[in-house]
């Protein structure tokens, strides 16, 4: 049976021995089918003399020419190749190499038996939404990019609180003292949000969490949005902060500063194994129903 997928990209975690050996692995796997993958030339330079078997691309011909995109590591790998590969909505398959592993779901023994499924058109497909974030100061756009996640508003530095005044389709929520604030879209509710006692969102829920850090105020809860909603946190006087996108990329902001968000027009195209199912998942990265022990 022919695949659906002829040119197939491999982009490995940063610094990892063992996704280096898993990169190769595949490599020689999808060989075997007939194929000839490309190696991320980032991952290519880490892996060393051994991937001079194999093509290299950069991620600017990944997203050009590939019809599939295999990553090697953990979510934080799966999520930087989401944001530069997500304008062109290059297909992802994740295998994990990291600890909990939200998003990359093949498993490291099972990867190339996993993999080989998908390439004979066993598979399900899942599109995951971004969001679009820019920050305006006096007028000016001085940052944009995209999450998969979430976006992060944090104290930075500082060791004390900062106050946010936040804003919903134009219409004023409320101000906050707080360590912060987590925008996190359903794929990022299980993420940093999560630990922070948000809600988790189906990722077929069309919706936006907001989860406060460390509120002030006992009765400033987290609350889900539509995604349909335009978001404006405005940091006030007299503190500076940072805003984390993705855990991958940051930008210092100051009193004044505004941070707007709304659904990006981008997605993210995930592509599972046909036994792929998302209450399972859970139930095995978050133990749900496991016994209790006793001592």
């Amino acid at each position: 049976m022919a695949s659906p997928f002829s040119n197939i990209s491999l982009i490995g975690k940063f610094k990892s021995a063992d996704g280096s050996e898993a990169v190769l692995d595949i490599a020689r796997f999808l060989r075997g089918r007939g194929l000839e993958p490309w190696i991320e030339q980032g991952t290519a330079g880490r892996i060393g003399r051994a991937a001079n078997d194999f093509m290299t691309a950069t991620y600017e011909e990944i997203a050009d020419k590939a019809d599939l995109a295999v990553v090697i590591g953990g979510d934080g790998t799966l999520l930087n190749a989401a944001r530069r590969l997500g304008e062109r909505a290059v297909p992802l398959v994740g295998v994990n190499l990291g600890r909990l592993g939200f998003l990359t779901d093949l498993s490291r023994v099972d990867a190339c038996r996993q993999l080989g499924e998908i390439l004979d058109g066993r598979y399900c497909t899942e599109s995951r939404g971004m969001l679009d974030a820019e920050v305006v100061r006096g007028g000016d756009r001085i940052f944009h990019t995209v999450a998969l996640n979430d976006v992060v508003v944090n104290r930075g530095s500082l060791g004390r609180m900062i106050e946010l005044e936040l804003m919903v389709d134009d219409v004023f929520v409320y101000n906050v003292r707080s360590d912060g604030m987590i925008i996190a879209t359903p794929t990022g509710s299980t993420a940093y949000a999560l630990a922070a006692n948000g809600p988790i969102l189906h990722p077929g829920v069309g919706g936006i969490a907001l989860v406060p850090l460390c509120p002030h105020s006992l009765t400033v809860r987290p609350v889900t949005l539509p995604d349909s909603c335009r978001i404006e946190i405005v940091l006030m006087p007299p503190h500076d902060a940072r805003i984390h996108f993705d855990g991958v990329t940051y930008c210092d902001v100051r009193a004044g500063d505004r941070l707007r968000i709304m659904r990006s027009s981008q997605e993210v195209r995930l592509l599972h194994p046909e036994s792929y199912g998302y209450f399972a998942m859970l139930r095995e990265k978050l133990h749900w129903g496991a016994s209790v022990l006793r001592t």
